[in-house]
């Protein structure tokens, strides 16, 4: 695939990597990738190009109907100066599978990721050196048709912007948090479009979150939207508990995400010899597990956060506390496992790592 290359005239200073305060989000590289979509001439158009506002007409089809969907990733600079990916390939099939669910045009997965390495070539200096920090890469697909008809749009634009975040966590490490587990709300249903990375499930969830936090707490865990019995996912992470010596996590229905990160834990686990168990998990369940003494540990998974562990689980007037307020031993392990991996302080026996070549 032919990428042409526009170069930005205005760079912005990169004054804010030594100052270590990158809060996630806010701070953008000076090129994105971008290429459109029309039906008499399929993915055309790549180009990197001047990080810059979009002109977007008033009806176009996806401010309306949220035809839309996106997809989280990130870039590491390494302890031997190598810039890597994290598993890229699996997030090419990943939006693929958001595309189909979206009726949207599913892309090149090898002409994505060459334009990706690019753009992260030329950015490499936008990467943060300090611990644990990284550059977050966001691609994003958007209908573009200006009109307002109920139907899949026949034209859209495929986009890559980078942001350059700080460690997820502080000085003090692994922060557990407080989970609420939500009764009346509902993340999705299976037959929905709960297992796409669309815009539609996070703007959902929101109102639930806010409501959780606004009872002191930090997110919420998400029951099945036919029982309500049926533990999905916490906030928008993947969801594992520790019950006696048994990993388990929801079974991928339909509903659920299927995590880049919840799949490296589970290979990481068995790989450990570990017990593994993927399968419908009641929170009733869980709670007996609690009373009985078997219930170890929990944690979300994610790429933002890698390994997010939770210190307590709400349910009703259930109070669970978790590993006295810590990072339950498994759960560290498994952080240190993959962000050794990411950064380069543990072995790639699994070939995950792609290195991007920046010279």
């Amino acid at each position: 695939m032919e990428i042409k290359v526009e170069l930005n005239q205005n760079l912005k200073s990169k004054a804010v990597l030594e100052k270590g305060e990158l809060p996630f989000g806010h701070i953008f590289t000076d090129y994105m990738f971008v290429m459109d979509y029309a039906p008499d001439k399929g993915w055309h158009n790549a180009k990197i190009t001047p990080y810059a506002p979009l002109m977007l007409d008033p009806s176009t089809s996806c401010l309306h109907y949220g035809q839309m969907f996106f997809e989280g990733m990130k870039a590491y600079k390494r302890t031997d100066g190598q810039i890597a990916m994290f598993r890229p390939m699996e997030n090419m099939h990943r939006m693929n599978l958001s595309a189909q669910r979206m009726s949207m045009p599913e892309i090149n997965p090898d002409e994505v990721l060459e334009g990706l390495e690019k753009l992260v070539a030329l950015e490499k200096d936008w990467i943060p050196s300090t611990p644990e920090s990284s550059l977050y890469i966001r691609p994003f697909m958007i209908g573009m048709d200006a009109l307002l008809g109920l139907r899949p749009s026949s034209t859209y634009k495929f986009i890559i912007i980078l942001s350059p975040v700080g460690a997820y966590y502080g000085k003090d490490g692994l922060a557990p948090v407080r989970i609420f587990v939500e009764s009346e709300y509902v993340r999705a249903v299976r037959g929905g479009t709960g297992y796409a990375k669309c815009a539609g499930n996070y703007a959902g969830s929101m109102l639930s979150q806010l409501n959780a936090q606004g009872h002191g707490f930090n997110q919420v865990l998400w029951l099945d939207g036919i029982h309500r019995k049926y533990v999905e996912e916490v906030g928008a992470m993947n969801v594992f508990f520790l019950v006696d010596d048994t990993v388990i996590t929801p079974a991928l229905s339909g509903s659920i995400l299927p995590g880049i990160t919840r799949k490296s834990i589970i290979e990481i686990c068995k790989d450990w010899g570990l017990k593994v168990e993927e399968r419908p998990v009641a929170i009733d369940e869980l709670a007996k597990a609690y009373d009985d003494g078997k219930l170890k540990e929990a944690f979300g998974s994610g790429t933002a956060a890698v390994i997010s562990p939770i210190g307590e689980l709400t349910w009703g007037d259930k109070v669970m506390k978790l590993a006295e307020g810590k990072p339950g031993q498994l759960t560290q392990r498994i952080y240190d496992e993959i962000t050794g991996i990411q950064y380069g302080a543990n072995p790639d026996t699994r070939d995950w790592v792609k290195i991007v070549s920046h010279n």
